[in-house]
């Protein structure tokens, strides 16, 4: 790690729901504070800060230590396997279900916690969000992100700050093909464009200012992938740096006005509108949704977080709820007809294949 840098590192996983997949036991919350104070005590942290968003157990930390650091992914598989232990015993729902091996390997990246981590100089003024999504899947934060950093008519600051004039780069994944590309806005943005448009496979997985200064890094694990079935959806997190050349905040949380339609929601089958909502109501109950999205504030001080600050608390998006819920209506009045329910493709990974399966002797040709 190079002098001076900070990494701020968010981490999260499902360990067990609090009724089914709602919400999660204080217990939980509790035990995760309690080991990472423990770490934070010995030197390892800096600073933390442990949350959820439905039944998602959300750790995010400070320290020195970089990006893929052993003893930092141990520090969250040690505490998601605690959390497990006391998800087990109070009987919760799918107690431990993303976590897809017994044993820690040196990274989590590929066990089946959610990463998202950043490393840089920490600047005069530091604001960073944190978005936390529940009931989705990676895909989510790609129609968010080419929002905040390569549309003018959403982020202002593309047209009247010189600083952003240098426009910014997206790493995007091929989550099928395990391969990446860099492409540059605003010059390639019809490029850009033509990928993430498909949120299934392509992903966007961080972006960088033109100068190539890290701006926003989002996990992009995809469980159904690494386990080879359906063990839950991905529910991803993004760290967004904001202001001084990069996006303002109010910038920052414009798209999410526009509930636009995910990847998830039932049984992961379907797709729903992503509602923006206050930490309190971010527990996802009707056909276990609609897919909710809450966004932490914090301004960095020496790697001290202060905060978080509820960004979705305000007024100022009601509407968004409110049409989050008409969505909701219109969707689920499909039940299970497309496009509500995910094209057959998209079943791939869930019980669909074992229905089809039992049923493929009856079939004769026409």
């Amino acid at each position: 790690m190079a002098k001076g840098k900070i990494t701020l590192s968010v981490i999260k996983a499902d360990v067990g729901g609090y009724v089914g997949h709602s919400s999660m036991h204080p217990r939980l919350i509790e035990q995760a504070d309690e080991k990472l104070s423990g770490s934070k005590e010995k030197g390892l942290l800096i600073d933390f800060h442990v949350t959820r968003c439905g039944d998602d157990l959300e750790l995010i930390m400070t320290h020195t230590h970089g990006v893929d650091n052993q003893e930092i992914h141990k520090l969250a598989w040690n505490t998601f396997t605690v959390c497990t232990e006391v998800a087990k015993e109070l009987k919760l729902y799918g107690a431990g279900q993303d976590l897809l091996s017994d044993a820690f390997s040196g990274n989590v990246k590929g066990m089946g916690p959610g990463v998202a981590e950043m490393e840089f100089e920490e600047r005069k003024s530091e604001p960073i969000i944190v978005f936390m999504a529940d009931k989705t899947s990676p895909g989510a934060w790609n129609l968010p992100l080419f929002r905040i950093f390569a549309d003018p008519f959403n982020t202002a600051g593309l047209v009247i700050d010189p600083t952003m004039h240098i426009g910014f780069k997206f790493e995007v994944l091929d989550v099928y093909e395990h391969r990446k590309i860099i492409i540059s806005c605003p010059e390639e943005m019809y490029e850009l464009l033509m990928f993430i448009g498909a949120m299934r496979r392509y992903m966007i997985k961080s972006v960088y200012r033109g100068d190539g200064e890290i701006a926003a890094v989002a996990s992009t694990q995809k469980l159904s992938l690494i386990a080879g079935k359906y063990v839950g959806k991905d529910d991803p997190v993004v760290i967004i740096r904001s202001q001084a050349g990069f996006p303002a905040v109010g910038e920052i949380l414009e798209p999410f006005t526009f509930p636009h339609l995910v990847e998830g929601w039932m049984r992961g089958s379907h797709h729903g509108p992503l509602m923006p909502v206050p930490f309190y109501e971010a527990n996802p109950s009707r056909f276990d949704g609609p897919p909710r999205v809450i966004a932490a504030g914090f301004q960095l001080a020496n790697g001290k977080l202060i905060g978080p600050r509820d960004m979705f608390d305000d007024p100022s998006f009601d509407e968004a709820r409110r049409k989050a819920n008409d969505i909701a209506n219109y969707m689920r009045h499909h039940g299970p007809f497309e496009p509500h329910r995910l094209g057959l493709e998209d079943l791939e990974y869930t019980t669909m294949p074992q229905l089809m399966k039992k049923l493929e002797p009856r079939w004769e040709k026409e």
